[in-house]
């Protein structure tokens, strides 16, 4: 372990072999650190927060505080973070309000600068917050999904799988896997993700029946629930049953459609 002589590390963290500490950082005592992890200069870690092996948290960030919930009666609650994950300058990570509760970060997650996980968040897999989004608490976000700079997420909403938002949208409604919001408007999405789906290995195929089945669920004037019933009987694709299940269990219902001549528009042809 490398320390820096102005770190201080309470008695009762535990810090795994070639950990990195860096000058002013403030480790607090029940915080577990894994193999391999570098600490930046002027980070806090309280106690409760446990970082997989493999992370990298850059200066001025914050994990560990206490939820900012009037509700909070600072009960034992956790941070648990992934093995892998990039954690830029100024983030903040808060923990569960609720006794036991946790907030969560998947692996192989990036976090960009000023980015903020409220209470009981739940990041997937490898997904990319940018600088400056805001999450606020109970949000569920999917594996690989991206949501960009200055983006809002409201409390208990759920963000699909490679779904994608653009920059500073905002939303209260749950976001679709696979699809993308629009810049700078609420609760709308534009049509699939192409480029994420591309850089996931989704084929041609998958992208045409996904646009597919957007079209069934925004175009075909049907109600939500009418639409998935048709969606489930006429496909017979994974992704449109993943799509299907996450339409069911929304308590928030999912966003609208930005209105244009298809659900995916001209950017999926291939080259």
């Amino acid at each position: 372990m490398t320390m820096h002589p102005t770190a201080v590390i309470e008695a009762g963290a535990e810090l795994g072999k070639d950990v990195t500490v860096g000058a002013f950082s403030y480790i607090e005592r029940d915080v577990e650190i894994g193999d391999g992890c570098v600490i930046g200069p002027h980070t806090t870690i309280l106690r409760y927060t446990r970082l997989g092996s493999g992370c990298r948290v850059h200066a001025g960030a914050v994990l560990g505080d206490l939820a900012q919930d009037l509700a909070f009666r600072d009960e034992e609650s956790y941070v648990r973070i992934g093995t892998n994950c990039v954690i830029r300058e100024g983030v903040t990570i808060h923990r569960g309000t609720k006794a036991g509760s946790i907030t969560e970060v998947g692996d192989d997650c990036l976090l960009m600068a000023q980015s903020h996980l409220a209470h009981n968040v739940k990041l997937g897999n490898k997904v990319i917050v940018a600088n400056g989004a805001l999450l606020a608490g109970y949000v569920e976000v999917g594996d690989r999904a991206f949501i960009s700079g200055n983006c809002l997420v409201h409390q208990f909403t759920r963000i699909g799988r490679l779904a994608m938002m653009s920059g500073a949208s905002a939303v209260q409604k749950d976001v679709l896997p696979f699809c993308i919001t629009r810049s700078v408007s609420p609760n709308t999405i534009m049509g699939l993700n192409v480029v994420g789906l591309r850089r996931a290995g989704f084929s041609l195929e998958d992208r045409r029946v996904l646009k597919q089945a957007l079209g069934v669920l925004y175009q075909s004037g049907l109600n939500v629930s009418q639409a998935a019933d048709r969606l489930e009987e006429e496909f017979d694709s994974e992704l449109v049953q993943e799509l299907c299940q996450f339409v069911r269990v929304s308590k928030r219902g999912i966003c609208k459609f930005f209105k244009r001549s298809s659900p995916v528009g001209d950017e999926d042809e291939e080259s």
